[in-house]
Order: C-alpha cells, then structure tokens, then sequence
C-alpha cells in the first residue's frame, strides 16, 4: 500500500525534466581547494564528453507529400478545421 501512496504523492509533484547541469561540489575530502577544483573540473569534462549526442531535428514535411494525403481524405487544403 506505500508503493501505491508513494505513486500518487509523486504525481502531485510537476514534472521539471531532467537537469542538464548539476551542481557538482567536492565534500569532505582532505584536499586543497586548488585540488578539489581540479576535481570537479575533471568530473564536469567528463560529463560533457560522455553525454549523449544531440537528436538532429527532424526534416520539414514534404509539402507535396501532404497535398497527397489532404487530397486522399477530401479535404480542402485552404479549409478550417
């Protein structure tokens, strides 16, 4: 039954997508501050070379492939919804 109360809590939450640049902070660590800079940095390098690639847009329609399928449904292509 938590599972379901779980579920249901997290639907009120809105949906903020996914967080492309995380906050990344070196803790308890025994190193200077020049040290855990360098750290941190390495780390972020890292992020941005292993991150996905971007998904290429897609093309525009072919306008003649939708005069075709307006044309296949009779439906004039000037016309209102």
């Amino acid at each position: 039954m938590k599972d379901v109360r779980d579920l249901a809590r997290r639907r009120r939450v809105p949906f903020r997508g996914v967080n492309r640049r995380p906050r990344l902070a070196l803790e308890g660590a025994a190193a200077t501050p020049e040290e855990a800079a360098a750290v941190v940095a390495a780390i972020e390098q890292f992020l941005r070379d292993t991150a996905p690639r971007p998904v290429p847009a897609e093309p525009a329609p072919d306008p003649w492939l939708r005069a075709a399928r307006l044309e296949a449904v009779g439906r004039d292509p000037g016309a209102p919804w």
